[in-house]
């Protein structure tokens, strides 16, 4: 009897030890299972927000909605339309460490506040940083540097200087026109943007302006203008005004 007893010990140890294993692998399943659930839901979420800019209202039937004003929560009434854009006047530069020569935090005419980048152009840095994980814009500038027919490196910030002092100056002195739809490529809340300035009476494209002065390169994201022009269109205005550029050794190409 003695026997039968200390004979039941292993097996019931065993039974014991395995239905722990059982209760842990029961356990990790159900942490997949959440864990599958939850990164399923967060795609769904970002298919259905899309570039859809922070706080802003629910989508209207006529397209994309712009952020609701700092510091409130209510919605604001959607802005006149200039065929797929939305049309903000009397707008002004708003004074931010990162504004430089094509990206400027602005502020529309109802009093909110977002940073928009112009299409097209690419205005060189502006200073050689390095940042806190220990990257730097080195490359980048050197890149610059090169399209803009072989720069040094150092010429090329120069040029990102006075590119970045141009913009500023233009947009500081008077209200502007700002065209956007709200895309956000990165949805790092920075917008493409046509900007419309005006310059001894005349209305002007500011992306053109920076092209027509040698301060800029054309690289970035283009689109069709307010007015209807074609982005390839546009692509060969702004060629030829480089090209004007750099016959008359203007900005970038008089180094």
């Amino acid at each position: 009897m003695a026997g039968s007893r200390a004979s039941e010990l292993p097996r019931r140890n065993r039974m014991n030890r395995t239905t722990r294993k059982n209760g842990w692998f029961t356990l990790l399943l159900l942490i997949a299972a959440i864990g599958i659930w939850a990164y399923d839901h967060m795609k769904e979420l970002e298919k259905t927000t899309g570039n859809q800019p922070p706080s802003a209202t629910p989508a209207s039937p006529a397209g994309r909605t712009s952020p609701a004003p700092r510091g409130t929560a209510l919605p604001t009434p959607a802005a006149p339309r200039s065929g797929r854009y939305e049309t903000y006047q009397n707008c002004t530069l708003v004074t931010a460490r990162n504004n430089d020569g094509d990206s400027f935090l602005v502020r529309l005419h109802d009093g909110r506040e977002a940073e928009f980048r112009l299409y097209f152009v690419d205005t060189p840095e502006s200073d050689f940083k390095t940042y806190a994980d220990g990257d730097t814009n080195h490359d980048r500038i050197r890149e610059q540097a090169r399209d803009l027919d072989h720069l040094t490196a150092e010429q090329a910030v120069e040029i990102g200087k006075r590119g970045k002092a141009f913009s500023l100056e233009l947009l500081a002195k008077r209200p502007f026109t700002l065209y956007t739809e709200w895309d956000s490529p990165f949805r790092d809340q920075r917008y493409h943007a046509h900007i419309q300035v005006k310059v001894d009476g005349k209305t002007r494209w500011l992306h053109r302006l920076l092209v027509q002065k040698g301060l800029a390169r054309l690289k970035t994201k283009g689109s069709d203008l307010p007015d209807g022009t074609a982005a390839e269109k546009e692509r060969e205005t702004l060629r030829k005004l480089e090209r004007d550029a750099k016959s008359n050794k203007t900005g970038a190409w008089a180094l």
